[in-house]
Formats: structure tokens, sequence, C-alpha cells
């Protein structure tokens, strides 16, 4: 059981800019929930818990002088279709202390079920937008003496660059230790062409999801009874399910990635274990980071979120009796459309929508709120290339960074192994009735793919 001790309003230690940040039509349709993420610390015997909250609670006040926007609150604009803007008022990020009497090793390989979700902050979502608190942080002391830090942040902030960018800099002030690369706060580069221009593709994010064949909604599939698994993945499994998608590949293209094999390979078991008719459209729904994809690029240290959901789209027949690269070319094929003109022809489509509200999805279990990406589809949001992890604030680095929750149907997490030896881990939600199938599929995939049995 996690009990709470004390909570703290960490404000800017010295005073912010109090204008409005912009809010950019990237970042408006991005879900209004908090994203929730855990790391976990070992025993620290040579450290009180009392100066590691008094540590966090200087350097996180430190922190919030260059990324100020955390400190601030979001607000409804007037008759505006779900937007929002950002007051920078320095209210301040919540810092929680709390106690648990598990152990670390309570918690088993670290599965993101509601267990590991107490160690989170949670936030009431029928209160005012304007009293939530954009990052809140919470400090567990096990009875084994480690600790965990978990956090919540707001996706209409910042998204997982941005987020590692604070974490590493938030780190370096509790060391003592200068600070290299400064957040650029100027969202103005990801507005709207004024006018907007008419769209000059097909942007899958604004189209609804497939349903199954035969379904009208998908009402029946959001209220199925879901679990949450952890895939474990060595380095040898991760270099042999590359070299499955490369069979084959014209010589043409360039070798796909561990990142669409990995993803080529679990959305092929996915439909496998659902049991799809052979002619269901699905679609795998990932997330593009464009930092380097803009002319020019974005600068270094960008604070906001620069990342566009994109389908990779395919017959669940196809997927299942060709070999693994057609699902990689797929997601590849998805991947490059991703250029300049595609991200602000996507921006401009923000821009002109009546209603965002539908499109939003939320970090919160069984919502019932806009689009769902659910079965016949999946929804994949890749870690790999972050560097979330090794995160030291004078006490040494984590034992285990992940997600604290998995939140609807088909949705998934893909991250690095912690000791950096090349493996992923991949937690993903799942309606109950499949998972079993599931993993027998995935590692089958891989241990008879010599017998070509996939």
């Amino acid at each position: 059981m996690v009990v709470l001790k004390n909570s703290f309003t960490i404000r800017p230690a010295e005073p912010t800019p109090r204008s409005g940040i912009c809010i950019s039509d990237c970042d408006q349709d991005k879900p209004i929930t908090h994203a929730p993420l855990i790391y976990f610390y070992g025993s620290l015997p040579c450290l009180s818990f009392a100066s590691i909250i008094e540590t966090l609670k200087i350097s996180l006040s430190k922190a919030l002088v260059s990324f100020y926007p955390l400190a601030g609150r979001l607000y409804w604009t007037t008759g505006n279709g779900g937007r929002v803007a950002l007051n920078c008022n320095s209210m301040g990020a919540r810092l929680y202390e709390a106690e648990s009497d598990a152990k670390i090793e309570d918690f088993g390989d670290f599965c993101p079920t509601p267990k590991l979700r107490s160690l989170v902050p949670s936030m009431d979502y029928s209160d005012p937008l304007h009293q939530l608190p954009l990052l809140l942080v919470q400090l567990t002391k096990f009875n084994c003496g480690g600790v965990s830090l978990g956090l919540a942040t707001s996706h209409i902030m910042i998204d997982g660059t941005s987020f590692s960018h604070f974490m590493s800099t938030w780190a370096k002030i509790a060391r003592g230790e200068p600070l290299d690369v400064l957040p650029f706060l100027d969202r103005t580069l990801l507005l709207a062409r004024d006018p907007p221009i008419p769209p000059q593709f097909n942007h899958e994010r604004f189209n609804p999801p497939p349903l199954l064949i035969g379904r009208s909604d998908n009402q029946e599939e959001r209220s199925k009874e879901t679990t949450v698994a952890m895939f474990h993945l060595s380095k040898t499994q991760v270099e042999k399910l590359k070299r499955m998608a490369n069979v084959g590949r014209a010589t043409n293209v360039q070798s796909y990635s561990r990142y669409e094999a990995v993803a080529g390979h679990l959305w092929r078991c996915t439909c496998k274990a659902r049991e799809h008719e052979n002619n269901q459209i699905t679609k795998l729904y990932f997330a593009v980071n464009f930092h380097n994809r803009m002319l020019p690029p974005l600068p270094q240290g960008y604070f906001g979120n620069a990342y566009l959901r994109i389908a990779a789209s395919s017959q669940s027949g196809e997927l299942m009796t060709r070999p693994l690269g057609h699902a990689s070319s797929k997601i590849r094929e998805a991947m490059e459309m991703v250029t300049d003109d595609y991200v602000r022809s996507a921006i401009d489509l923000v821009k002109v929508q009546r209603d965002l509200t539908r499109f939003r999805t939320y970090h919160t279990v069984g919502s019932t709120q806009g689009h769902f990406y659910g079965n016949p589809n999946i929804e994949i949001t890749s870690w790999i290339g972050l560097p979330l992890k090794n995160v030291d604030f004078g006490w040494g680095k984590e034992i285990y960074m992940g997600p604290a929750n998995v939140a609807f149907d088909g949705k998934c997490f893909v991250f690095r192994g912690h000791d950096g030896d090349g493996s992923l881990t991949i937690a993903i939600r799942l309606q109950v009735a499949h998972m079993d199938a599931l993993k027998e599929f995935f590692y089958k995939g891989i241990s008879d793919w010599s017998c070509s049995k996939l």
C-alpha cells in the first residue's frame, strides 16, 4: 500500500516571464491527460529520504526557471473547438512524498498494472483545467531502501524528446553540473499557415480507424475486458527479427531497422491472435519525430510536441501470409511520407478542425472519448531512440525506466532494455480473450522462423 506523507508546490526559483507561450497547432490535438512514467532506483544506504526529497525540491525549482511553461496552467479558449492556451503564471509543479511497505522486487518485471500506476500521481479531470498542474512528481520510499520516481506530464505541453531534455536538465542541476542546451520555447514555428492550405495528402490521423468487418461502430470492442503484458526480446531475438524482415528485400531498398522489424512482427501477430478475416483492414498507428524532417530543421532543444501520429495500412491476410518484410515495408512507406510539406499540411488540417476533442486519445484506462485505436488496429509508441534512461540525480542511475500505464486495447510501448545490451521490452494492452494467443504467436514466430511457419 502507498501512503502519501507530504505534498509540495514547486515554483520556479527565480522570476520568469509571465507572457503567454503559444500552444502550437501541432500541440492542440495531443492528449489533455498526463502521460505517466516511472523510474526505480535501488537501495540508497548513504542518503536519507529527507535529503533526497530536499535535493529534488531545490533542483526542480531551479529547472523550472528554464522550463517555466511547465509551472503554468492550461485553460480552454472560448468557443474554439476543444483548443487550449497557456498561462505562464508560475503556479508550479506538484511534488509528493510517499512511502510503501512493498519492496522493489515485488513489482516483478515492472508490468504497468494498477499497482505500478499507484506510484505516479493521479489527476481528477473533473476539476477545471486551469487548476491542473502540468507536471506532477511522486517520490516513493520502499521497504528495501530503494525509491521510485513517478512522473505525470501534460502531453499538450511536451513530447518524449522534450521530456527527456527536461529530465536530463533536472538531473544535471541536481548533480551541480552546468547546463548545455537550454529549451527553445518559441512554438510559433509550428503554427498553421495563414490562411491554411487545403490538404495535399491523405492524413490518416484524421480518418476514423477501421472497424471489424460487419461492425457499424466500435462500442462492443471498447467494452471488452483487457489486460497488460510485458514481452522481452533479447539482442539475439531482435537481430533475428531484423534478418527475417530483410529476407528478399530489394537491393535498392535500405535495410529495415529493428523498430520496423519488431513493429511489423507485433502487427502480424496481433492480427493472428485476434483471428482476423483475411480481408480485414487493419492499421498500425505510430508517431514520427519530425524535428529533423523540417526545412530548416527545428532548433536544438525545441520545447513542445514535434511528432505526428501516422498509420500504416494493410489487409490482415496479407500480413499473416506474406513474409515479415511486407509489414515492415508498409511501416517504411508510411514513415517516408513525413516530409516538411506533409508536416505543414497536417498542421494546417488541425487548424481547420471545428472540434479537436474526437481526435484525442487518453492516458486513462477505459476512456470512451476520442478515436479508438484498438481491435482491429494497434498503436505503437517507440522510445527506442529517446534518451530517457540513465537519469542520475546524484545517487546513481535508475535500475528500471518504463511506462506506468498502457491505456487501451492495442496500445503498446517499445523501449530499450536497461543494460544497453541490445534487448527490447514491449508493454502491451490487449483484450483478455487474445493475450495468450499473442504471447504464443509472438515468440513462436521468432523461434520457428527457419521453418517458415509464421
